[in-house]
């Protein structure tokens, strides 16, 4: 399971961080906004679902108590 969590922290810094150096380009245009501000843009909504699987399991963890 702390496989699991370090994973899921480390997905969002990956995300906006590490790929940087291979998305950095404005086309192609995806729903009209250059592909970097969309990838920035799909980054808050996979940081939001790593973090919603942490809490998950911290409290899953928490309630086993």
């Amino acid at each position: 399971m702390m496989l699991v969590k370090i994973i899921l922290t480390a997905i969002p810094f990956i995300w906006t961080i590490g790929m940087v150096p291979f998305v950095n380009q404005v086309k192609p245009l995806v729903l009209g906004i250059p592909f970097f501000a969309f990838w920035m843009i799909a980054g808050i909504f996979v940081c939001f679902l790593c973090i919603n699987g942490l809490y998950y399991i911290d409290n899953k963890k928490n309630r086993a108590r």
